[in-house]
C-alpha cells in the first residue's frame, strides 16, 4: 500500500506590513466606531430599526458612499475593506451592517453588470450625504438558502421587458432599499447556470416588503422579505445584457445536481461570484466582533478581584484569554490573505475565501461565548455588551454561506487538488 502524498500549500503570500495610508484609514474607521457607533449600539439594538442618523454621519465623512467603495476596492493590497470592516464591527455589528449592507448590492452589480450598468446603478445604491439611498442584494428564498441552484423566483421575457415573480427572505435592506439587485431563474432545468440578475428600482409596481424579520442579533440592520408580484422591468435592467444571458444559456449543460452555495466552478454564476467576493470582508466583520469581546473580557479580568486577587491571575482565565488572542489573530490573517489574493486576481484554488469566512465565524462565536463565561453572571445581563456581541456573532455561521457550506466548498477544493497529478 503506497502512502498518498500531498502538495505543499502554493497560495501566494502577501505582505502584512500596513502602509501609512492603510494605517490612517484603519484609525479613521476606528475613531468613527468609537465616537459614533459604539455609544449608540445598545439603543439601536433595542429599537431594531435602521440607524438613519448614523448613516448620515457616515456619509458626511465619506464612509458611506460609492466613492469610498470604488477607492477601497481599487487599493492595490486589497486590505482596505477588511481593515475598515473590522473596526466598524468592533463598534457594533448591527449598525455596521446598516452601513455596509448596500455594498453587497454593489458586489452583485459588479459580478454581473456591464461597465455602463455599473456606472449607472452602483452610485444609486448610496445616494448622497443629503439624500441617503440604500441597496439590497436579494437571493435567499424561503425554500432556497444554501441551495442557490433551486431558486423559485422566476423571470420570464415578455417583449422587451421581464416579468418577475417570487419571494425573497432574510434580505438586508429588503423592501426599503432604493435599488434591489434580484437573482431570478430564467431556465430552471439549468440550476444556477439558468439564472439572471436584475436591478429593480424602489416604487416599481409589484415590488413590496413582506414580513420584517425579528432577529436574535444584528438587530439594527433591517432584514425583511421582498415580495415580487408580476414586477415588470425593462431589458436594460438585466445585468450583463440579453446577448450575454442567451450565450450563457446556450452553452450551459443540464446539471445532474445544481449544487449548493459556492459549490460550482468559479465564474459560472454571478450569485456565487458575489458571495465569493464578499467572504474576506464578512470574515473581517466577525473578527471585529471577536476582538471587541476579547478586549472587554481582558479588561474585566484585570480589574475584577475574587479571593483577594484579580481573576486574570488564575491560570484558567489567563490561558483562555491567550487562546482567544491566538484565534483572533489567526482568523484575521486568513481574511487578509484572501482579500489580497482576490485583489491580485489569484484563484481561490484551496477555497481561501471560504477558509477565511469559516474560521472567522467560528472564532467570533467561540470568543464571545468565552467572554460571557469570564464575566460570569454579568456576562449574561444586558447591562454589559458581551451578550449582544454573542448574539451578533451567531449569524456569521449562517449567512453568506453556512459553516457547513464553507466546509463543503473547502473539501471540494481539496479533493480537486488531491486528484491532480503531482
Amino acid at each position: 500500500m503506497s502512502m498518498a502524498t500531498t502538495q505543499p500549500t502554493t497560495a501566494p503570500l502577501p505582505s502584512f506590513a500596513l502602509t501609512p495610508d492603510l494605517i490612517t484609514i484603519r484609525d479613521w474607521a476606528h475613531e468613527f466606531a468609537a465616537r459614533v457607533i459604539r455609544p449608540a449600539a445598545a439603543e439601536w439594538d433595542e429599537r431594531e430599526e435602521t440607524p438613519w442618523p448614523i448613516l448620515q454621519e457616515a456619509a458626511k465623512i465619506g464612509l458611506y458612499g460609492f466613492e469610498f467603495v470604488h477607492t477601497s476596492y481599487g487599493e492595490e493590497s486589497g486590505l482596505t475593506m477588511p481593515l475598515v470592516n473590522e473596526e466598524i464591527f468592533w463598534g457594533d455589528a448591527g449598525i455596521g451592517l446598516s452601513i455596509f449592507g448596500s455594498q453587497l448590492a454593489c458586489a452583485g452589480i459588479f459580478a454581473a453588470a456591464t461597465p455602463e450598468q455599473m456606472i449607472e446603478w452602483m452610485p444609486r445604491c448610496f445616494g448622497t450625504p443629503d439624500d441617503i439611498k440604500l441597496g439590497a442584494f436579494a437571493i435567499t428564498e424561503p425554500n432556497s438558502g444554501s441551495d442557490v441552484g433551486s431558486l423559485r423566483t422566476r423571470a420570464r421575457r415578455e417583449g422587451n421587458d421581464w416579468i418577475i415573480d417570487g419571494t425573497k427572505c432574510f434580505i438586508t435592506n429588503g423592501g426599503i432599499a432604493d435599488v434591489h439587485v434580484v437573482v431570478a431563474t430564467v431556465d430552471p432545468s439549468l440550476g444556477h447556470r439558468g439564472q439572471a440578475t436584475f436591478v429593480i428600482e424602489k416604487g416599481t409596481p409589484g415590488l413590496s416588503q413582506g414580513a420584517k424579520h425579528r432577529k436574535l442579533g444584528i438587530r439594527a440592520s433591517h432584514t425583511a422579505e421582498v415580495v415580487l408580484d408580476g414586477v415588470r422591468v425593462p431589458m436594460a435592467n438585466l445585468l450583463g445584457g440579453l446577448e450575454k444571458l442567451e450565450e450563457r444559456l446556450a452553452k450551459a449543460p443540464v446539471p445532474a445536481n445544481s449544487g449548493g452555495n459556492g459549490s460550482a466552478p468559479r465564474g459560472t454564476s454571478a450569485a456565487l461570484r458575489t458571495l465569493e467576493m464578499s467572504r474576506p470582508s464578512v470574515g473581517a466583520q466577525a473578527v471585529g466582533i471577536a476582538r471587541a469581546a476579547h478586549e472587554f473580557a481582558l479588561e474585566y479580568a484585570t480589574t475584577r478581584s475574587q479571593f483577594g486577587r484579580p481573576i486574570i491571575t488564575n491560570q484558567a482565565i489567563s490561558f483562555l484569554l491567550a487562546d482567544m488572542a491566538v484565534e483572533i489573530d489567526a482568523a484575521r490573517l486568513l481574511c487578509w490573505r484572501a482579500a489580497w489574493m482576490g485583489r491580485q486576481g489569484h484563484t481561490f484554488a484551496r477555497a481561501e475565501g471560504s477558509m477565511a469566512k469559516l474560521k472567522a465565524g467560528e472564532v467570533a462565536n467561540w470568543v464571545t461565548d468565552q467572554a460571557i463565561s469570564i464575566l460570569g453572571g454579568w456576562g449574561y445581563v444586558r447591562d454589559y455588551p458581551v451578550q449582544r456581541w454573542h448574539r451578533d456573532a451567531k449569524i456569521y455561521t449562517i449567512f453568506e454561506g453556512t459553516r457547513e457550506i464553507q466546509r463543503r466548498v473547502i473539501a471540494r477544493a481539496l479533493s480537486n487538488g488531491a486528484s491532480e497529478p503531482a
